[in-house]
């Protein structure tokens, strides 16, 4: 990709998009379109110190572009609803759905790569593994309308004859990571149990209701975003230097080994120096039937596609995290 091309970071208002926003800076990027709904106050300090070329809103991208001479290298469609919590599927449908077609096919129009994020709640309960064989995408059953919506637009994707030049759909695991302060009950368990520690010195998890579990030692698969960043990116120079060894698809974005809550909160305890003190409490009712017990990507696809760098493990990441930004209210 040229350098004087500009690059599409949709979301970059959000966690993931101003990170990406953010890293590219770091790398000598600063003709950057950013896209996303700027209204909202307590998103500003993610992008306010950011080097950008344009800031445009979600709702007026494409009349935007239609109307502006920038030529475009490169996108990287992060924007979507993210809230598992939202049950109203059209809400989801409109932004992750719709408007990630059009995304779709204003860069198989205009020849221009195309990373995009979908997600790892396309795996619901597990039942059918965590592999990204495109094979079994139809047989997911994802456990939300957030879940629902990503994996339709996968299938969606797939599906097409006409398509970018090169394109990667990134099913992220478990993100956590500075820029997420304004994420509510969305934020990363890390988020949430750094600041419980800090305001009453322990931490709670939720109680096992299955024997073959111990309290706290549920698993899951935690990846610092930096990590997210360096794949992100990986794509964008692979396409750069026009190397596509990665074949175009779905990918999994995790670190391949699941690590238990209880090794998460303990990691934090001892990034703020202070003795580990866990609470454990019942599962809510409403949610126990399908909370996750184990989720794990299979990160086998986007390493054989040759991406090498190390992952940050668990106790790097949150010292990192902890350290480098939350102590200090500092952003990406």
């Amino acid at each position: 990709m040229d350098r004087n091309s500009a690059i599409i970071v949709t979301g970059a208002a959000g966690f993931i998009g101003s990170c990406m926003v953010g890293y590219l800076n770091r790398n000598g990027y600063d003709n950057i379109i950013i896209v996303d709904k700027f209204s909202e106050e307590q998103k500003t300090p993610n992008y306010r110190d950011k080097k950008i070329y344009a800031s445009i809103e979600r709702e007026e991208l494409f009349e935007w572009l239609s109307n502006d001479p920038a030529s475009i290298g490169f996108v990287f469609h992060l924007g979507a609803r993210t809230d598992t919590t939202e049950f109203d599927y059209s809400i989801h449908e409109k932004l992750n759905v719709e408007y990630s077609k059009k995304i779709w096919e204003y860069c198989t129009e205009k020849n221009i790569p195309l990373v995009y994020a979908s997600s790892a709640a396309t795996y619901g309960a597990g039942e059918s593994g965590y592999k990204d064989d495109h094979d079994i995408i139809e047989r997911l059953k994802p456990l939300n309308p957030y879940g629902v919506s990503k994996n339709e637009f996968d299938k969606w994707a797939l599906k097409q004859k006409a398509h970018p030049p090169f394109w990667a759909g990134l099913k992220f695991f478990n993100v956590y990571g500075p820029n997420e302060y304004h994420k509510g009950r969305m934020a990363s368990v890390v988020f949430h149990a750094y600041n419980q520690i800090r305001e009453t010195g322990k931490v709670k998890l939720f109680r096992s209701h299955k024997p073959e579990y111990k309290d706290g030692e549920q698993l899951r698969d935690f990846i610092y975003v930096e990590d997210v960043l360096h794949i992100c990116y990986w794509f964008m120079q692979m396409t750069s230097a026009q190397k596509n060894i990665a074949a175009p698809g779905l990918y999994n974005v995790g670190t391949g080994k699941a690590r238990t809550f209880k090794d998460l909160v303990t990691t934090i305890f001892s990034a703020l120096h202070l003795p580990v003190n866990i609470e454990f409490i019942d599962t809510p009712i409403d949610i126990r039937d399908t909370y996750q017990y184990f989720t794990q990507a299979d990160m086998a696809k986007l390493i054989q596609a040759g991406y090498q760098e190390k992952f940050f493990t668990l106790e790097n990441g949150i010292q990192t995290y902890v350290g480098n930004f939350l102590l200090e209210h500092r952003y990406y």
